[in-house]
Formats: structure tokens, C-alpha cells, sequence
């Protein structure tokens, strides 16, 4: 059995899930435009956290954090703002998924060293 290399992408996958059936958990199921965005948002980031724990990359830790800051705003672009349980979800949880994808991108050595300056 192959060893995950980041556990914030376990994390992710694990936000994901949660934005899938976060909609009947706050309430807001009945909202049609925010029940979909939510889920979708949710599947793509499971997705994407598996590409990650299959064969770590660069690029889907972009994708994460990409994913995070689109569900943060999304309840502003499709006009889901007024649902307070569908907005407070959007932004806590794409501001996790927006931490833990730059943390990786920060912190693992292999991937860092293609945007960080080099030293000396």
C-alpha cells in the first residue's frame, strides 16, 4: 500500500465530501444554485485530493487552492450571498482547502522550489 505524501490532501478530499453533504446538514438543500455549486465544488476537490494521494503534483495543489477561492466567491457571483448557512459554508470551508493546498505548495520541497527564489 502506497504511503499518502501530504496529509492536508486527505484533509481536502475530506472537505470535499463534507461540501457534498453539507447542504441537507445547514439547511439550504432547497437552494438550488447553491446546493449544486457546494456539490460540485465538493466533487472536484475529491478529485482532485485523489490525483494528489495517487501521484503527488504541483498542479493539483493550484487546483485545490483554485477550487477553495471559486467557492469562496461563488455565493457573490450566483447570488447565494443571502443564504447565510450556504455563504458561511463557502468561505470557511474554501479558505481551509485555500490554507491547506498553499501549505503543501509552501512547505514540500519538491514542489516549492519552482516558485520560491533561490537562495544566495
Amino acid at each position: 500500500m502506497k504511503r499518502v505524501k501530504h496529509w492536508q490532501d486527505v484533509a481536502n478530499a475530506a472537505l470535499g465530501a463534507w461540501l457534498i453533504i453539507s447542504p441537507w446538514i445547514l439547511g439550504f438543500q432547497d437552494v438550488t444554485v447553491a446546493m449544486v455549486v457546494t456539490m460540485a465544488v465538493g466533487v472536484l476537490l475529491i478529485a482532485s485530493s485523489a490525483g494528489a494521494m495517487s501521484v503527488p503534483a504541483a498542479w493539483e495543489e493550484w487546483l485545490d487552492a483554485v477550487l477553495g477561492a471559486a467557492l469562496m466567491i461563488a455565493p457573490t457571483l450566483l447570488g447565494f450571498d443571502g443564504i447565510d448557512a450556504a455563504l458561511t459554508n463557502a468561505l470557511i470551508t474554501g479558505a481551509v482547502v485555500v490554507v491547506l493546498a498553499l501549505w503543501v505548495l509552501a512547505t514540500d520541497d519538491e514542489f516549492a522550489s519552482g516558485w520560491q527564489r533561490p537562495a544566495g
